[in-house]
């Protein structure tokens, strides 16, 4: 197996990082970037959605869904991952680049190497879930098929 590939460590594995600067079209609207389309996608309240779709940067648009925490929509933490992996597989499908790199990985595990985050990413302690990096290992799969 392959060295693992970080998000966050040299070019090649940041642009499967939400931050990233790659568009995705999605739900009717080019979003600028995957991490936009994520945090707006939790809230049912049009002004909180458009505030989050128009954040200037991905991390705006973080901050922004954590100033409306406590008005995410109660499915939110069942529909998440879903979600996110709808939006992968639509930045996939619209940015050659990501497709070429994401076959270039091999069988490289895929790891959003992001210390702050036990869910999307490894965590503190390296324990984290790393979803993000499972939903990208998990298109590559497809991909091969």
């Amino acid at each position: 197996m392959k060295d693992p590939v970080l998000f966050y460590c040299g070019e090649f594995g940041y642009c499967f990082s939400n931050f990233a600067a790659f568009t995705v079209v999605l739900r009717g609207r080019t979003w600028q970037t995957s991490e936009h389309a994520f945090q707006a996608a939790g809230f049912d309240d049009e002004a909180i959605y458009e505030e989050i779709a128009n954040a200037p940067s991905a991390h705006d648009a973080l901050k922004l869904a954590h100033k409306y925490q406590d008005k995410k929509r109660p499915s939110w933490e069942e529909e998440k991952r879903a979600v996110m992996k709808d939006i992968c597989r639509a930045k996939l499908a619209q940015h050659p680049y990501i497709e070429k790199t994401l076959r270039q990985s091999e069988n490289a595990k895929l790891v959003e190497d992001s210390p702050k985050d036990s869910c999307w990413g490894r965590g503190e302690d390296w324990q984290g879930k790393n979803w993000l990096g499972e939903i990208w290992m998990e298109l590559r799969s497809e991909l091969s098929n």
